[in-house]
C-alpha cells in the first residue's frame, strides 16, 4: 500500500455562505432544544438527534497485540475503559415497540485516570446523504422548523428533501438502503456500526467500522427494543470487532464525499469492545442520560475530519449549552 494522506485543516474548511447557514442553524437547533421537553413529552431537555436512550454501559476496548507497528503508538495500553450509548436517531422521543431501526453506539474513551481521550458516536448506516454542506444545513433547519412550527413550515420542508434527493441515487447509497430494510426487524446489537464521516488518527486520517461477534439477529423479536437491549445485556456478554480503513487516495476514499463507500483501503483490526453483563448503568439517571459523546470534545488527534463534520461541532455546542441551561432550570443540573 501507498503511504496514507496525511490530515489538513484545509479538509474543514467551511466558505462564507456556509459560516452564516450554519449560525441560522444553530438558532433552530437552540430554538429546538428549548423546546424538545414539550415536543417529546419528557421532564427534560433533550438532544436535537438521536434523542431516544436505549441503555448506558460501561464497557472495555481491548488492543488487537497484532497491529501494524505504526499504530502502536495510539495505542500505549492493553485496555481503555468506555462509556457506550445505544440510541435511535430520530429527533422526538415516543414511546412504540418498533422504532425506526435509525440505530446508535456511541463509544467515550476514557484513560487510567478517567480523562477523556475521545468520543465515536458510531450508527447502523455506513454513509451520509448529502455531499453538499449548503443543501445539508439548509434541510436541517428545515427539519427543527417543523418540527417547532409543525405544518406552518411544511412546504420548506418538502423544498429541502427534494433538493436533497439527488445525492442518494449513488450505488453505494442504494445498496446500503437495500441492506438495513433487509435487516430492519433486526437485534439492534446485530448491527454493524460505522463512523459514517472520517477521523484523525494522529496525522492519518481513518473510518472506523464496529463488527458484532456472534450476536443472534432474532433475540427478542416480540419485546420492545430497550427491554430487549437490558435483557440480552443482563444475561450476556457483548463483544465486537473494532476495524479501522485509513485514507491513502482521495479519489478512492474521498473526505467530503460522504454518500459513497470507501474503497481500496483494507479493513485493520485494532482490537474488541466489550460490555460484560451486568455492566448497565441506570438511564433514568440525569447524570447518564446527558453524557456527552461530542467527538470534539476529544483530544485534537482524534477529532473529526470534513466539512460536513465540522457542521457538527457547531451543533454538539449549541445543543450541549442549551440543554444544560434548561436541565439546569427544571432539576437544578449542569449536565
Amino acid at each position: 500500500m501507498p503511504n496514507p494522506i496525511l490530515y489538513n485543516k484545509k479538509f474543514d474548511e467551511l466558505n462564507e455562505e456556509e459560516k452564516k447557514l450554519l449560525e441560522i442553524n444553530k438558532k433552530t437547533i437552540a430554538d429546538f432544544v428549548e423546546q424538545s421537553s414539550s415536543i417529546s413529552d419528557v421532564n427534560y431537555a433533550t438532544r436535537n438527534a438521536h434523542a431516544k436512550t436505549y441503555a448506558v454501559s460501561k464497557g472495555i476496548f481491548l488492543v488487537d497485540p497484532n497491529i501494524p507497528e505504526f499504530l502502536k503508538p495510539f495505542f500505549d495500553k492493553e485496555k481503555f475503559d468506555l462509556f457506550i450509548r445505544l440510541s435511535n436517531a430520530q429527533f422526538k422521543i415516543k414511546n412504540s415497540k418498533r422504532d425506526i431501526p435509525a440505530y446508535g453506539f456511541a463509544v467515550q474513551i476514557r484513560d487510567e485516570n478517567n480523562n477523556l481521550l475521545s468520543n465515536y458516536p458510531l450508527v447502523n448506516f455506513p454513509l451520509f446523504p448529502v455531499n453538499s454542506v449548503s443543501t445539508f444545513l439548509k434541510l436541517f433547519t428545515a427539519i427543527n422548523l417543523f418540527y417547532i412550527k409543525k405544518w406552518s413550515s411544511l412546504f420548506s420542508l418538502i423544498t429541502q428533501i427534494i433538493k436533497a434527493i439527488p445525492s442518494v441515487f449513488t450505488g453505494s447509497f442504494i445498496r446500503n438502503t437495500f441492506k438495513l430494510f433487509s435487516k430492519r426487524n433486526d437485534f439492534i446489537l446485530s448491527f454493524d456500526y460505522h463512523s459514517v464521516g472520517a477521523y484523525r488518527l494522529g496525522d492519518y486520517m481513518m473510518k472506523i467500522k464496529l463488527s458484532p461477534k456472534s450476536v443472534n439477529k432474532n433475540m427478542d423479536k416480540k419485546q420492545n427494543i430497550k427491554k430487549a437491549l437490558k435483557n440480552y445485556l443482563q444475561r450476556n456478554d457483548f463483544t465486537a470487532d473494532v476495524l479501522i480503513q485509513l485514507c491513502y487516495d482521495l479519489k478512492d476514499q474521498p473526505i467530503n464525499k460522504l454518500n459513497v463507500e470507501w474503497k481500496n483501503s483494507p479493513y485493520i483490526k485494532i482490537g474488541e469492545v466489550k460490555i460484560e453483563k451486568n455492566s448497565l448503568l441506570d438511564p433514568r439517571d440525569c447524570s447518564n442520560e446527558l453524557l456527552s459523546f461530542n467527538p470534539f470534545e476529544s483530544k485534537v488527534i482524534f477529532q473529526p475530519v470534513g466539512k460536513i463534520q465540522k457542521l457538527r461541532d457547531g451543533a454538539y455546542k449549541i445543543s450541549v449549552q442549551t440543554r444544560r441551561k434548561i436541565n439546569k432550570l427544571l432539576h437544578g443540573k449542569k449536565n
